[in-house]
């Protein structure tokens, strides 16, 4: 936590981190009793390493926020994964980020902060797609991106005129020049400082993704020069490994190009999110692997091209990613390829294609996960419609992230007491130490992260598969 506190409006930005693989096992873990002494002790120290040394990088959005500076006004950032809130300084507002996964403990501890009497602004993902859920635990909300309204909603408290909502009424323009500063991060708590986001919006319409439900489908660019700036400025302050956030960071391929050709000589590296697409554009690969691109996560999804079209994915037809993916490693980057097991049309015979699929490409990272319904996208009401979930479809917080992957929803052409066991068996095979040194071995580059990150799989998908039995054991 740091930030400037000679003014005279104190305001606290908070970040909760929602129930995500970095976090450990689910929920369902804890009631485990099972357990030899040496594996319970394993387990707890590995679980302490793996919150200690995520890579973890500081909350975007509350950067950006900390950065719209109005006279009278101090914030200060509080990220709840390094440090406890602050209730020792008189917060004249405190505003909370809410992300899907983590509304439970973010409305605990607004009621917690507003029975001190301090005033409490809610926003963030949840907030903008589920306002009516969150006005009884908010004094203030903030509907949709801030970018526009957050310096009102700082000019509203310093003449105590605050307003019970602020709602945007457009996408922010993301071609202004907008300063995003780190004035109010500690620095050393992060494997990195240097995030950066140059577009927003996604043109695609995948049913389990909520990017272009809050962000829209029309793709918003920055301005380059205010990127390269950006850039440059950050580098002054952290040498480190950049982490560029577009969710596509490949989703326009001429800006893509001009924007990555001209970070060349700074001489930087970087890590960011792309579609498997990028391995038949080799002007575009250049670009990305001279600027100094170390790994990309591409989501590949169902190998079946018939489970990607019943969930709106149409941009990665299964016939190219092979090709795609070894392009991607041959210009020197690392995959991290995340692939979805359970999508409409999958069957019993994936669990070998996938395991086939991750040899044959060398993918340097595998990610095999449940499908995750998360409240707000189309995936969710379609499955509670067809009474599919296996929580209430008004449950929020059963539908959290969890690495523990709890089945949440039933699939539809495999039961699920047979499901289960393919699913486990698959990640019992891809994910064990010999394949961790495997992998980094051969990783085109980053190899000791590339170690790490298997290695923490073999780890978390341990207890992945320990809850998806023990549920398995509740079923039937």
């Amino acid at each position: 936590m740091k930030g400037d506190m000679e003014h005279d409006r104190q305001v606290l930005l908070v970040f909760i981190q929602a129930d995500s693989g970095v976090d450990g096992t689910s929920l369902l873990d804890k009631a485990s009793s099972e357990q030899s002494f040496f594996s319970s002790l394993k387990d707890s120290v590995l679980s302490n390493v793996i919150r200690r040394a995520q890579f973890a990088i500081p909350p975007l959005a509350l950067m950006i926020l900390s950065s719209q500076r109005v006279p009278g006004v101090s914030q200060t950032i509080c990220d709840l994964r390094f440090e406890k809130i602050p209730l020792d300084c008189p917060w004249d507002l405190v505003g909370i980020s809410v992300q899907t996964g983590a509304v439970k403990p973010a409305f605990e501890l607004a009621r917690a902060l507003r029975s001190k009497g301090i005033k409490v602004v809610l926003g963030g993902p949840y907030v903008t797609i589920f306002p009516e859920k969150c006005r009884d635990h908010a004094d203030v909300l903030v509907i949709g991106e801030a970018d526009d309204i957050w310096t009102h909603v700082q000019e509203d408290l310093l003449s105590d005129s605050l307003k019970a909502e602020y709602s945007v009424a457009s996408f922010p323009d993301l071609s202004v020049d907008r300063f995003v500063d780190k004035y109010a991060l500690d620095i050393q708590n992060y494997f990195t400082t240097n995030v950066v986001q140059t577009t927003r919006g996604c043109p695609y319409s995948c049913d389990f993704c909520n990017v272009h439900v809050m962000n829209g489908h029309k793709l918003r660019h920055r301005s380059i020069p205010s990127v390269l700036r950006e850039v440059e400025a950050f580098l002054k302050q952290d040498k480190r490994i950049f982490f560029f956030l577009d969710d596509t960071i490949n989703a326009d391929d001429s800006y893509a190009e001009k924007l990555f050709t001209e970070l060349i000589p700074f001489g930087i590296n970087w890590v960011g999110q792309a579609t498997t697409a990028l391995g038949e554009k080799p002007k575009l690969l250049e670009a990305f692997s001279r600027s100094g691109c170390g790994a990309l996560l591409v989501g590949i999804e169902s190998l079946d091209d018939g489970s990607n079209h019943a969930h709106q994915k149409f941009h990665n037809p299964s016939s190219r990613q092979v090709e795609c993916i070894k392009n991607i490693r041959q210009a020197g980057i690392c995959v991290y390829g995340s692939f979805i097991y359970g999508l409409d049309e999958d069957t019993l015979d994936l669990p070998g294609r996938i395991e086939a699929f991750i040899e044959e490409t060398g993918i340097d990272v595998p990610g095999i996960n449940l499908l995750r319904p998360i409240p707000g996208t189309g995936v969710f009401d379609r499955l509670a419609h067809e009474g599919r979930l296996l929580h209430s479809k008004d449950d929020h917080d059963a539908f959290r992230f969890s690495w523990g992957q709890e089945m949440l929803y039933k699939p539809q052409r495999i039961p699920l007491q047979e499901f289960i066991p393919s699913y486990t068996t698959l990640t019992s095979r891809v994910f064990t130490v010999q394949n961790a040194l495997k992998r980094a071995i051969r990783a085109p580059r980053l190899r000791s992260a590339v170690l790490m990150f298997n290695l923490l799989y073999v780890h978390m998908y341990a207890l992945s598969r320990k809850d998806l039995h023990r549920q398995l054991r509740e079923i039937v």
